[in-house]
């Protein structure tokens, strides 16, 4: 028998598996997934299995300017007055703002008022163009 480590003589492995490790986390924060927010793929997923709600917190505006296809606009200030949302508090929200901030303050409001299944988009509408997914205008 040698004398050799188990980790001298496999050293690459563990190279690999740290390496690979580091590459996963790295796609994670990319994608927003740390921050809670969903990626724009995961929200498309939400979008066309699930039926989710797109709901842009942008001014009105913004929203003219420019918003994911099919958005309803409910600017971040409106929001606890409910108007706007849908009545079905179990139906799934993918909250958009321009880039993130906004959509996620507006999620902590829609669950404190009963929504439970809503999410901000990570990166807000700029991931959004990033991914070239639709857009409308006007």
């Amino acid at each position: 028998m040698t004398s050799s480590s188990y980790f001298a003589d496999n050293w690459y492995w563990m190279v690999a598996a740290g390496a690979s490790g580091a590459l996963l986390l790295w796609q994670q924060l990319k994608e927003g997934g740390a921050s809670g927010g969903l990626s724009p793929a995961l929200a498309v997923q939400l979008i066309n299995k699930e039926r989710a709600q797109v709901i842009d917190v942008c001014t009105p505006a913004e929203f003219a300017a420019a918003h994911v296809a099919g958005a309803k606009n409910v600017p971040l200030d409106e929001i606890a007055a409910g108007k706007g949302l849908p009545s079905n508090k179990k139906l799934p929200l993918v909250v958009v703002c321009a880039a993130g901030t906004r959509s996620a303050k507006a999620v902590a409001q829609l669950k404190a008022m009963g929504y439970e299944n809503a999410q901000s988009l990570a990166g807000g509408l700029k991931a959004w163009r990033e991914a070239n997914l639709p857009i409308d205008k006007g």
